[in-house]
């Protein structure tokens, strides 16, 4: 893994001050941070009378001016961090030269550990992994001659503090230092074939009935073959019966469905106020973690839609998942200026190649307290990891999940975008929030996902054998106790504007909900036991029922048109058949106006009631999700652990005014215009040491 953070960036802290003034930069009245996310303060006794507030700075007070170093500090003390954070994150000074200073500074060897052998860690699989995040590890070197263990540190902000506190003490001669890029490097290096069986196989084997890996020994969803066949024998010997007793209780199933759509429709949305904003002092630590398989195109405008976030650079952590086989978007991002917050991870060439997958081997690695997921041509608002960090304040620690609301932002590239607008805003304005009220379980929706990062852990990550990982995560949490909810905060994302492109991630979508409805069917009793009565009754109806109405609604469609045609109304001598006519069309009709109700309320929130003429359309759209879902039943019985990829960065149009290409910046994140030229000034006053190449502006 590394963070090119030998290519320094200049990342402007806003708060600086021009170099040369000794005045504090004014900043707005803050309140104090909720204790659910405020971090401990360090006790470093900074706050003592004529203690050096920032002992990390000696080390490298030869190399940069004081007004430079006293602005650093200031901007350390304002945030909370330790000063390293600060150089190495605006571009100061590099991880490397930064570490090796320190190093010197103690008088203790500098190990570029990145060459060693595993051999010389004598850390178990599991531990190893973790010492990427923890910044520690231990090293039996064979030069030594000793056979003891020495620590090596990868110093990163209170251990940098602490050790430079050390300076001339004996306790400090036993270490080593090295950069967390090395050990980063040497971790996944020496790591593969664990980080790759740790991404693949741990919760199979940790909870294998909550996994959609197949297991050894056992058919592929035998209840399936026998449900079917005892339909089939009872249809043979009774067709009638079957038809009507079957379409009598789908028909049920779907008024179930259609009413908790209703529901969430009558459901208000209570104006919430906005929350204090949080001092930059108080924010934890935060990771973000994407996920990349062949997405070259759309690498530049992801890396300036996460630059905008308003959120210190010092206290986050960006990390891109690249595949191994995946040289082409590998390249592109070697080809950029990726300075820390940034790192990259090479995803182990080790089973499937899903995104959940890669998220499993980017989560040893994660050292925030919070961490999101975004995919690939997402641009979410810059205020929405604040957003999120109140939303888990408000609700206490069983919160586990907060989902932000995805919009599409090409509706004009073509009727297929406009329609995903439509549904999108049904789903994530008015249906998944009123889930949320209810404490019902969300299925959540593949990207802007915030979590904490123990839970994450705690419940097995992501299973790397769904191709809806999302979905099957969120009831996972349920059934673990925890609970979900959503934040008014949008991610704008891409919608496939050509059929073929849109029929491959439907079916997909179909065939993951497939997956993740049969995983927690395993054992109805286990599931109703942990999801409670309300919880079961959800997994029902929204992920069975969604896949169900698909399969089943042009099934219902066409019998009913073709009862009428051929046999006209029902009369009132026949009983039954007025039933079924009624109940039938009556599903019909309900079901069809419960969806178009559901997407206008949407779309009037979204405020873009002027594509609501789509909605004219619905029915073409039901007909293609049906298409869709077909295709998905049957690759699931051929193959089902394939998929498909959906090809971003071709939107042509944008209604927010910002195609992927263009170098549009979001308002009130950290790259503003003004604050290059206090970074330029600032860096005006650094020395270049003798073994460091020039740092470009």
């Amino acid at each position: 893994m590394q963070d090119r953070s030998e290519t320094p960036r200049p990342r402007p802290p806003s708060l600086w001050p021009v170099a040369g003034t000794n005045a504090p930069a004014e900043r707005p009245t803050e309140r104090p941070a909720p204790p659910s996310v405020r971090p401990r303060r360090p006790p470093d006794g900074t706050a003592r009378r004529g203690v050096d507030p920032c002992p990390e700075l000696d080390c490298v007070r030869h190399l940069l001016s004081p007004a430079v170093l006293a602005a650093v500090a200031r901007r350390a003390l304002d945030l909370g961090v330790t000063a390293d954070r600060v150089l190495v994150t605006s571009g100061l000074l590099t991880e490397e030269t930064y570490v090796r200073a320190l190093a010197r500074h103690l008088g203790v060897p500098f190990e570029p550990i990145d060459w060693r052998a595993r051999s010389a860690c004598p850390l178990p699989d599991e531990a190893f992994l973790q010492a990427a995040a923890a910044g520690m590890l231990r090293i039996t070197p064979a030069e030594d001659g000793l056979g003891r263990d020495v620590p090596v540190i990868a110093p990163k902000n209170m251990a940098t503090r602490r050790l430079a506190e050390l300076a001339g003490s004996p306790a400090a001669a036993h270490v080593r230092l090295t950069t967390g890029d090395r050990l980063r490097r040497y971790v996944r290096r020496e790591g593969e074939a664990a980080l790759g069986r740790e991404a693949t196989e741990r919760l199979a084997k940790t909870h294998p009935r909550l996994s959609a890996a197949r297991r050894r020994g056992r058919r592929p969803h035998p209840e399936i073959a026998a449900t079917l066949g005892g339909l089939l024998a009872a249809a043979i010997l009774a067709p009638r019966a079957v038809v009507i007793g079957l379409g009598a209780a789908l028909a049920l199933v779907f008024l179930a469905w259609t009413g908790l759509r209703l529901a969430a429709l009558l459901d208000s949305d209570p104006p919430r106020r906005p929350a204090p904003r949080v001092p930059d002092r108080d924010l934890p630590p935060y990771t973000i973690v994407v996920a990349l398989h062949h997405e070259a195109k759309t690498l530049p405008q992801l890396v300036r839609a996460l630059d905008a976030l308003d959120y210190p650079p010092e206290k986050l952590q960006i990390v891109l998942a690249l595949e191994e086989d995946d040289a082409e978007t590998r390249a592109a991002a070697a080809a950029l200026p990726l300075a820390p917050p940034w790192e990259i991870l090479t995803v182990p060439a080790i089973g499937p190649r899903t995104k959940p997958k890669a998220l499993n081997a980017a989560l040893p690695f994660a050292r925030g307290a919070f961490l999101a997921v975004f995919d690939a041509e997402d641009r979410p608002e810059p205020d929405q990891l604040r957003k999120a960090l109140a939303a888990f304040d408000r609700s206490g620690p069983r919160l586990a999940c907060v989902q932000a609301r995805l919009t599409i932002d090409n509706t004009d590239d073509g009727l297929l975008p406009a329609l995903f607008t439509a549904e999108y805003a049904a789903l994530f304005d008015v249906f998944l929030p009123a889930l949320a009220r209810w404490r019902l379980p969300l299925p959540l929706g593949g990207s802007s996902n915030h979590f904490r990062t123990s839970v994450l852990h705690e419940v097995g990550g992501w299973d790397p054998w769904n191709l809806t990982e999302d979905a099957d995560l969120g009831l996972r949490l349920a059934r673990f106790g925890f609970t979900t909810t959503m934040v008014a905060s949008t991610t704008l994302e891409e919608a496939p504007a050509k059929l073929g492109p849109w029929l491959k991630q439907r079916t997909r979508w179909f065939q993951g909900w497939i997956q993740t409805w049969l995983v927690h069917m395993r054992a109805p009793w286990r599931a109703w036991h942990s999801l409670g009565p309300h919880g079961f009754a959800t997994l029902q109806l929204v992920v069975g029922g969604t896949v169900l109405a698909a399969l089943v609604h042009p099934v219902f469609a066409t019998a009913l048109l073709v009862k009428l045609f051929l046999d006209g109304l029902p009369t009132m001598t026949d009983t039954v058949d007025t039933a079924v006519v009624f109940l039938f069309g009556g599903t019909f009709v309900v079901g069809h106006l419960a969806s178009l109700l559901l997407a206008f309320k949407g779309l009037m929130r979204r405020k873009l009631l002027s594509i609501a003429w789509v909605l004219l359309l619905m029915p073409l759209h039901w007909l293609l999700l049906a298409i869709a879902a077909w295709r998905a039943l049957i690759k699931f019985f051929r193959d089902p652990y394939r998929w498909d990829k959906t090809e971003h960065g071709l939107a042509r149009t944008s209604r927010t005014g910002a195609l992927p290409g263009e170098p549009k910046r979001q308002a009130g994140g950290r790259g503003g215009a003004r604050s290059g030229g206090i970074v330029s000034r600032l860096r005006s006053g650094r020395k270049k040491p003798a073994d460091e190449p020039a740092i470009s502006q």
